[in-house]
């Protein structure tokens, strides 16, 4: 059957090999949910701990990540994307039992976050065959998933970013004083990241340099590389950013702010999916106006200097003395129905489904190979 004579066929990839495997999950729960069946066909893939590529499920509810429960890609098959420019058919090659087509696929939708999903590789993979899919491409993934690389980018590009310090695998394991002599060197409290992870997997506050071996080793059990950030006070700011159509500039939504009210020293794993009611996700944000221009001026500058399409969330830190300094960019953000990008497009007047519908549109709308 032609693409003419069938509904857009969509794949939903989930999942994925990083610590962010449950978030992932319940991304993808949101995004069944509310996927407009009327226009798109759905393809579900889910990637397994191990990295097997299986059968999706097409039951939101299981994929849901609750206080008491963890979701996970479970199951048997051998799943296999297209790696030719002329072939868009998705196959189960399922051990002993023949092979299952799952038909063509117009466009993927990776709903991975972390590293081997979010930073640039599946990207990189449907680069090879040609295949539109939803997102920023493989340099902005790649760069903007590295904390030190992406702060490097936004330095350059004229954007105030907050002191850190980088500490390799090599320099860590020959001489790991000099490592925390240099993190000692910024001001506390500091915050100890692993340099390729999201959704606060990993991260430490650290109030004194007795602390630090302990928040690295933390770090590295995600990543060898880890960026320590000096700590800013001040308000968390974020903003979302969607690729303008055509030769649009991109658009910024509306300003969300994240207070995090008891039980936490800052916006962990657990307060961002697990504590709905120790965190107030504010939108928009109570700024001056002059305040909110600024900061959606910078999202826009960050996210076309750093070469982001599709989607980002860009955050940022408002100091009390007026300063702004951009945290993070984020190129697959937190994407739940509840999530503070989805909801920032909300009280633009996006729903959900709008917003799941116009990512898709932009991703067929984009030319494949260089751009």
């Amino acid at each position: 059957m032609s693409t003419s004579q069938r509904k857009t066929r969509v794949a939903l990839v989930y999942g994925g090999r990083s610590s962010e495997h449950a978030v992932s999950c319940a991304t993808a729960a949101g995004v069944l949910a509310a996927i407009d069946t009327d226009r798109y066909d759905v393809v579900s893939i889910g990637i397994a701990k191990d990295g097997r590529w299986i059968p999706g499920i097409d039951d939101p509810a299981a994929l849901a990540l609750t206080p008491g429960r963890t979701p996970e890609v479970l199951g048997d098959g051998d799943v296999r994307l297209p790696l030719s420019v002329s072939d868009r058919e998705v196959v189960d090659i399922a051990g002993g039992s023949g092979t299952a087509v799952l038909g063509e696929v117009d466009v993927v939708f990776p709903l991975l976050h972390g590293p081997f999903g979010e930073d640039g590789t599946i990207q990189g993979m449907l680069e090879l065959a040609d295949i539109p899919y939803v997102g920023c491409g493989v340099l902005a993934s790649a760069t903007m998933m590295d904390k030190h690389y992406m702060k490097g980018v936004l330095a350059g590009h004229g954007l105030p970013v907050g002191p850190f310090v980088t500490i390799t695998d090599r320099q860590w394991q020959t001489d790991p004083q000099a490592a925390i002599d240099a993190a000692c060197a910024l001001t506390f409290p500091l915050f100890v990241k692993p340099a390729r992870a999201g959704s606060s997997v990993g991260i430490s506050r650290v109030e004194s340099p007795d602390e630090l071996p302990a928040a690295i080793e933390a770090a590295r059990a995600h990543d060898p590389k880890v960026v320590v950030e000096q700590g800013i006070a001040g308000r968390e700011i974020e903003c979302g950013v969607l690729q303008g159509r055509g030769n649009d500039a991109p658009r910024t939504s509306p300003l969300g702010e994240i207070v995090v009210e008891s039980g936490h020293t800052f916006y962990d794993f657990d307060a961002k999916y697990l504590a709905d009611e120790e965190v107030v996700l504010s939108c928009p944000a109570d700024l001056p106006s002059d305040v909110t221009e600024r900061i959606r001026d910078m999202a826009a500058q960050a996210f076309e200097g750093a070469g982001c399409e599709g989607l980002a969330r860009v955050d940022f830190f408002y100091t009390p003395e007026g300063e702004i300094f951009v945290n993070e960019i984020n190129t697959m953000p937190g994407f739940t129905p509840h999530s503070m990008y989805p909801q920032m497009w909300l009280a633009a007047g996006l729903s959900y489904r709008e917003l799941i519908t116009e990512l898709i549109e932009l991703a067929l709308a984009r030319r494949v190979g260089l751009r």
